[in-house]
């Protein structure tokens, strides 16, 4: 029996829609990876500073948990398949994740995941993106500083250089990352 014409259009719009989904997640993943390119190098760390936890907050706040999560899942697949996505001051491939700055890239798709699950729950603003900037870095440095201290066997050892060096910068990038998202979701209702 022959398809009617709004069943295959219906299976059209779906492969779009698909399609539509698959190029934002790919596209978040590709953006992530330009902001591993900006980085810092300081003396006193084996972790770079970097604009990569800014791109994978706005990801998460402005994709969604979903998205987000799929966007920097992505990212790690590509890192690990040895594509040049990390940050370049580590020596690339699955040795990146094993390595200093370890923790926080395996926890990247829990914390956009984190940051989308709660712009997801309730009206989204500026002070809301705000707090779920704060709240998805919590996840991301704690994550960062228990994989330094397993590494360094020293607790103090790893906030001195997973966390203290960051806080004042991350500060930065959450407020930015608010402040884009909130106006990216202001313009998107007035186009809707």
């Amino acid at each position: 029996m022959a398809k009617s014409a709004a069943q295959t259009l219906s299976s059209h719009d779906r492969a779009l829609e698909w399609a539509r989904q698959a190029a934002i997640v790919i596209g978040a993943s590709l953006f992530v990876a330009l902001c591993a390119r900006f980085f810092l190098q300081l003396h006193s760390t084996p972790v770079p500073l970097t604009i990569q936890n800014f791109a994978v907050l706005l990801v998460g706040l402005t994709l969604g948990s979903r998205r987000g999560f799929a966007a920097l899942a992505l990212y790690l697949a590509e890192g690990v398949a040895g594509m040049p996505v990390f940050s370049p001051t580590g020596p690339g491939g699955l040795a990146q994740l094993l390595g200093p700055t370890g923790g926080y890239l395996l926890a990247y798709p829990f914390v956009a995941g984190l940051a989308g699950w709660i712009m997801e729950r309730g009206k989204k603003s500026f002070w809301r993106s705000v707090s779920a900037g704060l709240l998805a870095e919590i996840l991301l440095f704690a994550s960062g500083v228990c994989w330094l201290a397993v590494l360094t066997q020293s607790l103090s050892l790893a906030v001195n250089w997973g966390l203290y060096w960051f806080i004042f910068a991350e500060v930065i990038k959450v407020m930015l990352a608010a402040a884009i998202a909130s106006g990216w979701q202001g313009a998107y209702k007035v186009r809707t």
